[in-house]
């Protein structure tokens, strides 16, 4: 049976300790996570976490452990997850905002090719143009529900 990594009633050090050459202590840190049966565990992550990338592994365990305390079912990947829909639904709005700008535009430019085109149109060229500059955009009435701006996409861009 093992006792914090060790066998019973041997003072083998822990894989960490005997890979380092050190004296291992009977309250070694390293020995409930490498025993000295598995060995290759900790030359694993020796070998793996360079010493100028050791302080980035513990921020992450650090981060890991906090999230873990938020969310002691998912952690991190509860928090990526959360973050990850969000990313969706912006660039939905984006996707959206930038359709609009170009429904916008082109309605414009066919207002300005209209009225250049007809010389009986009634009132100036300019009015016309401030007066399809004060709709309020789509966008700005879709609000923040995604599901919203989707519904009435068809009324907005496709006059």
């Amino acid at each position: 049976m093992k006792d914090s990594g060790r066998k019973q009633g041997a003072a083998s050090p822990c894989a960490a300790c005997k890979l380092l050459r050190r004296r291992c202590a009977q309250d070694c840190v390293f020995a409930p996570y490498f025993p000295a049966d598995e060995p290759q565990k900790f030359a694993y992550v020796h070998k793996e976490l360079p010493e100028h990338q050791r302080g980035d592994a513990v921020s992450s365990m650090v981060y890991e452990a906090n999230a873990r305390v938020r969310d002691p079912v998912y952690g991190c990947v509860g928090a990526i997850s959360s973050l990850q829909q969000q990313i969706n639904g912006l660039q939905t709005q984006l996707a959206l905002a930038q359709a609009e700008v170009v429904h916008l535009r082109v309605r414009q430019a066919v207002s300005i090719s209209g009225q250049s085109m007809s010389p009986t149109s009634s009132g100036s060229p300019s009015s016309k143009i401030m007066a399809s500059n004060n709709r309020k955009p789509y966008f700005e009435s879709m609000g923040s529900g995604v599901d919203h701006a989707q519904t009435h996409l068809d009324d907005s861009i496709w006059e």
